[in-house]
């Protein structure tokens, strides 16, 4: 019976010791994922323009650039995607402009620095298309009262692209989008985009708010789907884009 009894517990510590093993990710510590664009590589790293990824990710970003370079090494997996279907590929296959998804292990307190310090464990590539079919682009433009909190961004739209004004048609000019932890917050002073919090918005900023949606989606269908982007001060003319 005693020894029965231990069995027991040695077997109890031992679920418990692989639920936790799991939960940190092997022991390897919590993921980072960031998504973005191929803008170059060297022999260790790939850098990529951020466009999104996981809540931890995107918060390590904040206060730093959209461009960031990671480390790679002889133990990063590279996979290209095709049809849905991954195949083994190397970062010489990888060219500027393809998505990529890049997948980094570090500790949960981790900065953006000591994150970039660990070596990807998976660099995936789709390609240069969009991925998934998202949709075509509804672009909006317009001024905030100040920061934004609770997943939402109440705009006082003054423009946009095509698609977006042919949404606001008969609509009024102040409108209320929504944005998750995926849409990555963009502050541009002149041509350098510095990732922010949306609380950092303040009153009167020019914003740009790009979203993917079905074809001949309504104003309220558009609202409903989180932001991709959203720019603070962007440059140029973004309301041209389809």
């Amino acid at each position: 019976m005693k020894h029965r009894i231990l069995i027991t517990i040695a077997l109890a510590a031992l679920a418990c010791a692989t639920v936790a093993a799991t939960a940190s990710g092997g022991g390897k510590g919590r993921l980072f994922q960031f998504r973005g664009t191929l803008v170059s590589t060297g022999a260790n790293t790939v850098q990529i323009s951020v466009e999104g990824g996981t809540h931890n990710a995107l918060k390590a970003l904040i206060g730093q650039a959209q461009n960031q370079t990671f480390l790679v090494d002889g133990n990063t997996e590279f996979l290209g995607w095709s049809a849905g279907v991954p195949h083994v590929q190397s970062i010489s296959d990888l060219r500027a402009g393809d998505h990529l998804t890049i997948n980094v292990h570090a500790k949960a307190s981790a900065s953006l620095s000591e994150i970039e310090a660990n070596a990807a464990g998976t660099v995936s590539d789709r390609g240069n298309g969009q991925h998934g079919n998202p949709g075509p682009l509804y672009l909006y433009v317009g001024t905030v009262a100040g920061g934004q909190a609770g997943g939402h961004i109440s705009l006082h739209v003054n423009g946009g692209n095509w698609r977006g004004l042919l949404t606001m048609l008969g609509q009024p000019v102040d409108q209320v989008f929504s944005y998750d932890t995926n849409t990555i917050f963009l502050l541009w002073q002149g041509k350098v985009p510095t990732v922010i919090d949306p609380s950092q918005l303040k009153a009167g900023d020019r914003i740009t708010i790009r979203i993917r949606a079905p074809k001949d989606s309504t104003l309220q269908q558009v609202e409903a789907k989180a932001a991709n982007h959203v720019g603070d001060h962007e440059p140029g003319n973004p309301q041209t884009e389809n």
